[in-house]
């Protein structure tokens, strides 16, 4: 009997050492107009350790992904998109269980590190190989820029591409494609001319010292200044995918202000499977309401600027992209940044080399968006007007997210 018992109670223990929870998100689109890969986001804090999720609509399993934000080996997010009529409402069930793995989808993003080695002769300058996670330099170190291929950490939609330098400019340089797909992993940002002839894309902005696409930098007063001195700086991926990548730039001992101690930063950015925007957040290690910063967009030469005086700042312009492009010949791109109104001190004249806005920070976090086209895609937009009527309505988009609730 006693032997019964044990056993019993056995079972039982191993019973409550695997469970599932199940939980209802409901989303309704507020807004008149079709939207399209939406991310939810669900806190998994209050549900303890994850190990897998399952996500269905109408008993229909939907790709979803689990990621941990702060690397302690511990799921805190699950991610998910939807797709939304207008005024439309739907209800997702949500299992989430304590073991088993992450479940994998097909991949619609990407993110790459690589150290460079082309000093393999069997190797050609975009078949680079030495994949790296996360890389941190001394502030001292000579030149950052060449220790990675593609010059840092590169990511992409469909719809996009974006490399960070890894220097004391961190800016964000732009992939232009003419289709639909994931290139970079085949790229490397560096097309041939075998991967041009098949529809492939290229480099089509030159940035040199300026914000490129909205990199954050300081403000001295007159102008915006770069990320440095530092002690340390670091770049590393959060998460691969299936659905969003995160990367983040990590600046420990940045003397931001030369009349007040330095700062550590963290500049993540998300890039979401189907968008062509991507989410900036500006992180701190202590308040910083006192310091002014800076971003913005690069004045592309000749471009025609467009400002809704809410945070959004654009342009469209032409001009020779970098000389490590297939064809050295004249681009044209669309650029945006948006800014929530309260993060903003002014919108300065536009000068030679920028659009600037100069920021403060409420506390120790910030978030802005920024987006761009290029007139080479198939699926995009072709003249100012288009770009700046799109941005119109991304806006109205932005204004008004989805409506999520999340019931246990």
């Amino acid at each position: 009997m006693k032997q019964v018992i044990a056993l019993l109670l056995l079972s039982m223990m191993t019973t409550t050492v695997s469970a599932s929870r199940t939980i209802t998100v409901s989303v309704s689109n507020p807004m008149n107009i079709a939207r399209a890969d939406v991310p939810i986001i669900i806190n998994l804090e209050p549900y303890g350790e994850v190990q897998s999720a399952l996500v269905t609509l109408n008993g229909q399993e939907i790709p979803c992904q689990l990621d941990d934000l702060n690397q302690d080996e511990t799921f805190d997010e699950l991610c998910f998109l939807v797709n939304l009529d207008k005024k439309e409402k739907q209800q997702y069930t949500v299992t989430l269980m304590d073991e088993g793995e992450a479940r994998t989808y097909p991949a619609r993003v990407f993110a790459e590190m690589v150290l460079s080695n082309t000093k393999d002769k069997k190797l050609k300058k975009n078949q680079q190989n030495n994949y790296i996670e996360s890389l941190t330099a001394r502030g001292d170190a000579a030149y950052t820029y060449n220790i990675q291929h593609h010059h840092g950490v590169d990511f992409e939609s469909e719809l996009n591409g974006i490399r960070i330098y890894f220097d004391a400019r961190q800016t964000l340089d732009l992939y232009g494609k003419f289709k639909k797909q994931l290139e970079l992993k085949e790229t490397q940002f560096y097309t041939d001319e075998d991967q041009k002839k098949r529809g492939y894309g290229d480099d089509v902005l030159w940035v040199g010292q300026t914000f490129g696409l909205g990199a954050f930098r300081g403000w001295d007063g007159q102008k915006p200044t770069l990320v440095e001195p530092v002690k340390t700086r670091t770049q590393r991926i959060i998460s691969y995918g299936p659905l969003r990548t995160i990367v983040e730039v990590i600046d420990k001992g940045w003397k931001a202000d030369a009349q007040q101690s330095p700062i550590n930063m963290t500049l993540r950015y998300t890039q979401y499977a189907g968008h062509r925007d991507t989410d900036v957040d500006v992180l701190f290690n202590k308040d910083v309401s006192d310091y002014r910063f800076s971003t913005g967009i690069i004045n592309v030469k000749g471009s025609e600027e467009f400002s809704n005086k809410k945070g959004l700042r654009a342009c469209w312009g032409t001009d020779y992209p970098s000389t490590d492009t297939v064809k050295w010949s004249r681009e044209t791109v669309g650029l945006a940044v948006l800014v929530p109104q309260k993060n903003i001190v002014s919108e300065e004249p536009a000068n030679k080399d920028n659009y600037v806005y100069v920021l403060k920070v409420n506390g120790r976090k910030m978030s802005y968006k920024v987006t761009y086209t290029s007139a080479n895609e198939t699926f995009g937009y072709h003249s100012a007007k288009e770009w700046f009527d799109y941005l119109k309505a991304w806006c109205k988009e932005v204004e008004k997210p989805v409506i999520v609730k999340v019931d246990d």
